[in-house]
């Protein structure tokens, strides 16, 4: 089961965790990406995150498939946020589940390294004195 949301509204890990929940599997492993309240040595007043969702949506499912296949998982869950968000709060969550460890922590590594490379989504760090737009792949 694959579950992908991209929303404006507040991420909850207990929903991310029941999504994935399955009596077939024995772990779960989930990554939570926050906003830092800096960066670059500057401090950060909030983050405003766009996509272009259906674009998002797809490549999200195309790497979950990918790590279906490569480790062997049984659940995958990626909920992201957009718009503004501030320091603290939760930008991206992931939460993998299957009957092994190991495997769920390498394909939630996967998974986040993956959505930082290809998925469409771009952030626009507000600091103090300015702002400044990150590329969607670092």
């Amino acid at each position: 089961m694959i579950d992908i949301q991209i929303t404006e509204n507040t991420l909850d890990l207990v929903t991310c965790f029941t999504a994935a929940s399955d009596a077939a599997c024995g772990g779960m492993a989930s990554f939570v990406g926050t906003v830092r309240n800096h960066t670059k040595g500057k401090p950060v007043t909030r983050l405003e995150y766009e996509c272009y969702e259906s674009m998002a949506i797809k490549e999200i499912q195309k790497i979950a498939d990918q790590a279906i296949s490569l480790f062997s998982v049984k659940n995958i869950v990626v909920h992201h946020r957009t718009g503004i968000l501030y320091p603290g709060d939760a930008a991206i969550m992931i939460v993998v589940s299957d009957g092994h460890r190991n495997t769920v922590f390498d394909a939630c590594s996967y998974m986040i390294e993956n959505i930082k490379k290809t998925v469409p989504i771009w952030k626009k760090e507000i600091f103090e004195d300015g702002e400044e737009w990150v590329s969607a792949h670092p």
